[in-house]
């Protein structure tokens, strides 16, 4: 484990935490830091949600890119730990749903708190990937996504640096593929999208081998929809947070 005690938490969440009777910790997937969250609201019902910032992307950008998914839930229990002082649940959309089920998997084997409900976007099971167009994409179309994605709004030196970071969480991605299912003692919510050309609704329900408490939601929109905070969202946000049921 690298000592992501030493980075200070407010590098780990950079909006100040919320003192609200839960928390979620929303993880930005492949190529993107915790702006990726500029819209969302501070909270969802009585739950806060706090973007967590990885190493080597946005004000980060100097540190070493986290090598592996592994690795790299290993180091956001040690830093995030102080502020899982009260109810949490972690979210993550597409590749980020990953790394939140290997947060919860450490947290697990390590008999520490686990999340009340773990919030995956999607995301195929773990044991059914690696899976996603970008996964077999070449650097040029990497960064071609990534201008599409910006509406071509981006400098090419700010472009060149985020398409390094978007291969390195590429081959992260690539590189996770848990051999089996692990039942973790926490609640799931699958959240789908009606029209998600990426990752469909019926791809996800082998979610239901990772827990005894299932939630399946799909919501109207597409991949990208979820980043727009859309109020059904952020409903089931509260619910998944209020109790344990």
């Amino acid at each position: 484990m690298t000592n992501a005690s030493a980075v200070p938490l407010r590098r780990w969440l950079p909006r100040p935490l919320p003192d609200t009777p839960s928390r979620i910790f929303c993880l930005p997937y492949s190529g993107a830091g915790a702006s990726m969250y500029n819209r969302w609201p501070d909270t969802a019902g009585a739950a806060g949600l706090c973007p967590v910032q990885l190493p080597g992307r946005e004000n980060r950008m100097r540190e070493p890119h986290f090598g592996t998914y592994e690795q790299l839930a290993k180091d956001v229990v040690e830093a995030l730990l102080p502020a899982m002082d009260r109810p949490f649940g972690l979210f993550g959309h597409c590749s980020s749903a990953l790394i939140a089920y290997e947060i919860a998997a450490v947290l697990q084997r390590e008999g520490l708190p686990m999340p009340r409900t773990l919030f995956c976007s999607s995301q195929v099971p773990p044991h059914e990937g690696p899976y996603g167009s970008y996964l077999t994409m070449t650097d040029d179309q990497l960064r071609a996504e990534l201008v599409a994605l910006s509406a071509g709004d981006i400098d090419d030196s700010v472009l060149d640096l985020v398409t390094e970071v978007l291969r390195a969480d590429v081959e992260a991605n690539k590189a996770y593929h848990p051999a089996e299912p692990l039942l973790l003692d926490t609640a799931i919510t699958t959240i789908g999208w009606s029209d998600d050309q990426e990752v469909a609704p019926d791809l996800m329900l082998g979610w239901d081998q990772y827990a005894t408490r299932v939630r399946r939601v799909v919501l109207p929109g597409v991949h990208h929809t979820f980043l727009d905070a859309p109020a059904q969202l952020l409903t089931h946000f509260a619910g998944g947070m209020a109790s344990d049921d």
